[in-house]
């Protein structure tokens, strides 16, 4: 098996699959060819594998001798790799095959194929438990058969249980132990030809959540670009498609958000070639088949455009603006996004906390992304002070924009009450104060981190939607409860209705001087408290502390003990990159295994000459790292050896071994 991650973002995966007939870039789209009924050549479009069934060359004798003789990829010229499904679609038409589980699995090596399918029982949606869990047995008895009888073919594994995720969760637990390469999910085209999308995400995450990470994840039947942003975000690495030939028959156009009859179209809907050569009324006064091939083209052409969107959205760390989107285009897809808040402990360990693109805020949907999450996570690694200020927003950087604004102001006290605050200058009461700014889609930013990705690297309305109002306001009303004292501003109180959940009395309300400046060894410590937890930064930040600042933008850039360099803010994400000297103080500091990557000996070497660490010779790491986060890299007596960047999570790295895991940055202890 040889599968290799190189970007991510939510659970998609931009990755490597080889094969014995080339490299295929995931996440892919496989066409799906007809063994006797080939017309387009699908490579033209860009496909680097595609899907045939077996089972049909397997019941035609002209096309078996062929493909016995000369092998599938000769009978369907292509020369890229070839996956075979097993019959289990007729199974599941006819309720029977003409063929037993090990004849089509020795088939399918004997013809050649690249990655092969076991004879699953595909059961369909809404089905009693009994009957469910009934063929789930049979499709684990035939996997095991299957891996007894192939001797070198890469094989498919489906997980299957109807709609029960237990059943889903079951399937893919069992399966993962065994040596297969690739596990699709089966029986899940019922649900999208009837728009049950939300179950489909059920079924997906039920399914995804308990496969292991190094093996891609094919889903069935997925033939449609909309569904294609939000399965990839779910951690779907592969798609068939014979929508793009099926629809054409019924004279209908594929687009990512949606479908197009023929007969209805007054324009072309794109500009891809079809679509710049033909007029509407073109294409209908055409004999069929030659109607059929040119929709068929244009179908091909936006499905594997729309895969590209997406490969390139997952390298610019944009593919939740695009699953919004996408999401948009059906009321049922919406409602499947909204669904994804059910699982977003899972989506922030795989989600990156650092990316090129800003958080663009489209909608309430917004509000249950990984990134929103996670800061609320991480605020808990702030110490807590016994006063906070709570500020409206400015523009970005907040903590820049600020001076000398005035600002009316209530005190809140604990017992459910708001009291006029005294007329004088807030300045004098710093001490001991947090101050934050409150803000969509992140509730309470603290100065000190208002420059961190990506509580400066986004965008919302300046009018604020009531999902967000009621967000916030819940937010709030938890934080709020770690203080003595709350000092809010007057807009902050109204705007996020405060003062429907406080008692009030407006007879009095002052205006008061705001000078607020954010200490620099302040900021510093509560970014690395943020970054890796509480306490790290008193940890990294002790002795002759110096912050040299850039000279164009007056940002923290370096912190020096010294003449000895600890770390670099990063100018793109305002995050730390360690130095030598920085890695010493953390791995001192953070309890063993936390940020750690273990290494054996024989990769201990390479680590220390500050060579990149590749999977297979890790042997344990901290299981919450993220991808993207700043580790160390130590041997099994916890000596530090490196420091780097994870390329993958902390699960990834326990069960992938093959491809990077974490790019050196420096070695030499």
């Amino acid at each position: 098996m040889n599968f290799e991650i190189k970007y991510k973002d939510a659970r998609g995966r931009l990755g490597v699959l080889k094969t014995p007939h080339g490299n295929i870039r995931t996440p892919a789209l496989m066409p799906v060819i007809h063994p006797g009924k080939q017309t387009i050549d699908v490579s033209l479009y860009g496909a680097e594998v595609v899907i045939t069934n077996a089972y049909l060359i397997y019941k035609n004798e002209d096309l078996r001798k062929i493909a016995e003789k000369e092998g599938v990829h000769k009978l369907i010229n292509f020369s890229g790799p070839i996956v075979t499904d097993s019959g289990s679609f007729q199974l599941s038409l006819y309720g029977d095959v003409e063929v037993t589980n090990q004849e089509i699995v020795q088939f399918q090596e004997k013809i050649g194929t690249d990655i092969g399918t076991s004879l699953d029982i595909p059961t369909p949606p809404s089905v009693k438990k009994e009957r469910a869990e009934r063929e789930l047995e049979v499709t684990l008895q035939r996997a095991e058969e299957a891996l007894e009888v192939r001797e070198e073919l890469m094989l498919n594994s489906v997980v299957q249980g109807s709609t029960y995720p237990d059943l889903r969760s079951k399937c893919a637990d069992i399966l993962g132990k065994m040596d297969f390469q690739v596990h699709p999910i089966g029986a899940v085209v019922p649900l999208m030809e009837s728009y049950r999308y939300e179950e489909l995400v059920e079924v997906v995450m039920a399914s995804v959540s308990h496969l292991p990470d190094d093996r891609p994840r094919h889903l069935m039947g997925a033939g449609h670009p909309m569904i294609f942003a939000l399965a990839v975000a779910m951690g779907c690495d592969l798609f068939d498609s014979a929508a793009y030939i099926l629809y054409a028959e019924d004279d209908r156009l594929l687009m990512p958000n949606g479908t197009l009859k023929l007969e209805n179209l007054y324009e072309m809907p794109c500009s891809c070639e079809v679509c710049t050569s033909h007029t509407p009324e073109e294409l209908r006064q055409m004999e069929k088949s030659e109607r059929v091939e040119l929709l068929a083209r244009h179908n091909l052409n936006v499905s594997f455009a729309e895969m590209r969107r997406i490969r390139q959205s997952i390298i610019d760390g944009n593919l939740w603006e695009l699953v919004e989107q996408r999401c948009r285009a059906h009321p049922f897809l919406l409602e499947a996004l909204r669904s994804l808040k059910n699982f977003t402990t899972d989506l922030e360990k795989y989600d990156p906390p650092y990316k090129k693109s800003a958080f663009f805020y489209s909608g309430p949907e917004s509000l249950n992304r990984p990134e929103v999450y996670r800061h609320w996570k991480r605020l808990e690694r702030i110490p807590t002070k016994k006063r906070v200020l709570l500020l409206p927003r400015s523009r970005k950087p907040y903590s820049e924009y600020l001076y000398d604004i005035p600002q009316s102001y209530y005190r809140i006290i604990h017992d459910q009450s708001i009291q006029t605050l005294e007329p004088q200058s807030i300045e004098t009461q710093l001490d001991d104060m947090q101050v934050a700014v409150v803000d969509v889609p992140f509730g309470v930013i603290p100065l000190e981190l208002d420059q961190i990705y990506p509580l400066a690297q986004n965008e919302s309305p300046q009018d604020y939607d009531e999902d967000s109002i009621k967000m916030v306001n819940n937010l709030l009303k938890n934080y709020l409860r770690e203080f003595e004292e709350i000092i809010v501003s007057d807009k902050v109180l109204k705007t996020f209705r405060l003062d429907k959940t406080f008692q009030i009395d407006e007879d009095h309300l002052f205006s008061l001087p705001l000078k607020i400046m954010v200490d620099d060894h302040e900021r510093i410590k509560r970014i690395a408290d943020y970054q890796f937890g509480a306490g790290a930064g008193s940890g990294l930040f002790t002795g002759d502390i110096k912050i040299v600042k850039s000279r164009k933008t007056g940002k923290i850039r370096h912190v020096y003990d010294g003449e000895e360099l600890i770390a670099t803010l990063r100018a793109s994400d305002g995050v730390f990159v360690l130095a030598r000297e920085g890695a010493r103080r953390l791995h001192s500091f953070l309890p063993y295994p936390k940020n750690r990557v273990v290494v054996n000996e024989d990769a201990e070497p390479f680590a220390r000459e500050g060579k990149s660490i590749f999977a297979k010779f890790v042997i344990n790491c901290d299981i919450n790292i993220h991808a993207k986060d700043e580790v160390l890299i130590v041997n099994e007596q916890d000596q530090l050896l490196a420091f780097g960047k994870s390329i993958l999570n902390g699960k990834e790295i326990h069960d992938f071994k093959t491809g990077q895991a974490v790019k050196t940055r420096k070695g030499g202890f």
